[in-house]
């Protein structure tokens, strides 16, 4: 069960016509917080988004509040970054429950196959794969 504010965004991105998609995911790319400094000697394989030619890493926090997750997506992979961004916008607040259970189908509802490639669809996927996996993992610690 996706965030209302996942689904909002991942509407108002399938909405645009591909050109402005692209530019869409750029804002986004633009717009990802800063990696925490206290997960930064953190960035190894164990962290690493396998699936992905540009070095991704995901970390997860329990807190009180929940699981809290945070990426670290290089500038240098911009729709990538962007889709990250959007991930990270749209699930801020959410349930453990809400982000593992995130549909892979959320690539496909934004529109991103008309305009990424098979390689970084690919990619996008092992972010979602790799996120649920630190979420849970994190959750049950």
């Amino acid at each position: 069960m996706p965030t209302t504010k996942l689904t909002e965004l991942v509407e108002e991105l399938a909405d645009c016509d591909p050109k402005e998609r692209i530019e869409m995911l750029l804002d986004y790319a633009r717009s990802l917080p800063a990696l925490p400094e206290r997960f930064a000697d953190l960035r190894g394989p164990e962290n690493r988004v396998e699936e992905c030619q540009s070095p991704i890493f995901l970390f997860a926090e329990k807190s009180p509040e929940g699981v809290s997750w945070f990426a670290d997506v290089p500038l240098e992979a911009p729709t990538v970054r962007g889709f990250v961004s959007l991930l990270w916008e749209g699930t801020q607040g959410a349930s453990v429950e809400q982000l593992t259970s995130l549909s892979y189908d959320v690539i496909g509802q934004a529109g991103l196959k008309e305009i990424l490639g098979m390689q970084r669809m690919n990619g996008l996927v092992g972010v979602l794969r790799r996120l649920k996996k630190v979420v849970s993992e994190t959750a049950a610690s």
